[in-house]
């Protein structure tokens, strides 16, 4: 049996440190700030200035990940004599993981002997990453490629994700609000609680007034959501606001007692997308 390794999309917000230590391959997903294209891990902007730039008024595009590359990192680590088990961002939220599959079967047609297995997460930022830490504790356990994308296929919609926004203009421009809600919701300080659904779409699920109760709301959530004595750790990502996420994050540790709690800046990528003010919660529940 050839030895396989792990990739995913540079959307999983996990620490560089992380990356490295378990030898995960990325593929960036790109981003372009005033006509400038930005590879994650190649070329970046240091987080802080992305968001400064957004509170500057400059409005960030993406693009997924590039064919092209993808095609030479695969090849690349399957004449080293790999397979590979690729964890993508969600397939409803960008083209990547298609064209992840299309360079799979290429790269399985010129190389018969090799498996290269494509996963939808379903997820994004830290909820992804989740996804990533699972695979590399199974492989690290001695699970093979096709128990892996198993056990991720069949537990993916349980990664539960909520967050709040605090521009809600972004996501007017992302076209998950219309105009009148976002001005609206701006006038009278609403925050919608919003989440990742069972497609991997971004759904509205309640609204609430006032900054610190939308957090409080994202903290109380996880008990109806998850069985509290089985849950071990719990995933926060920010778009550069970590007061509020280090906030979040003592209301969890003081309310259920959990102490493994991850704290991940939320890429560019997405960033472009939720602005600064975001504030994404992730954890394995029951349900979505």
């Amino acid at each position: 049996m050839r030895n396989f390794i792990i990739s995913t999309d540079s959307t999983g917000d996990l620490p560089n440190s992380y990356l490295e230590e378990n030898n995960i391959l990325i593929h960036p997903l790109y981003y372009i700030v005033d006509g400038e294209e930005y590879i994650p891990g190649v070329k970046d902007m240091p987080v802080k200035d992305f968001y400064q730039a957004l509170k500057n008024g400059k409005m960030p595009t993406t693009s997924a990940a590039n064919p092209e590359n993808v095609m030479e990192k695969m090849k690349e680590q399957v004449e080293k004599g790999y397979d590979i088990l690729h964890i993508s961002f969600s397939s409803r939220l960008s083209s990547s993981y298609n064209t992840t599959e299309i360079c799979a079967e290429s790269v399985m047609e010129e190389f018969p002997e090799s498996k290269i297995i494509v996963v939808d997460s379903l997820s994004g930022t830290v909820g992804q990453g989740f996804l990533v830490m699972k695979a590399v504790e199974m492989k690290n356990q001695g699970k093979t490629i096709d128990e892996i994308s198993t056990w991720l296929n069949e537990n993916k919609k349980h990664i539960i994700h909520e967050f709040i926004v605090s521009d809600l203009n972004h996501l007017f421009r992302g076209g998950r609000l219309s105009k009148s809600q976002a001005v609206i919701g701006t006038v009278l300080n609403i925050n919608p609680i919003l989440h990742m659904d069972d497609q991997g779409k971004l759904a509205n699920i309640s609204k609430v007034r006032g900054r610190k109760k939308a957090l409080n709301v994202l903290a109380d959530n996880i008990e109806k959501n998850a069985d509290i004595k089985k849950l071990k750790e719990v995933f926060i990502s920010h778009g550069d606001c970590i007061d509020d996420a280090e906030y979040l994050a003592d209301r969890i540790k003081n309310k259920y007692g959990i102490k493994n709690i991850m704290i991940q800046d939320i890429c560019p990528t997405i960033g472009a997308h939720t602005a600064q003010g975001t504030v994404v919660v992730a954890y394995f529940g029951e349900k979505r």
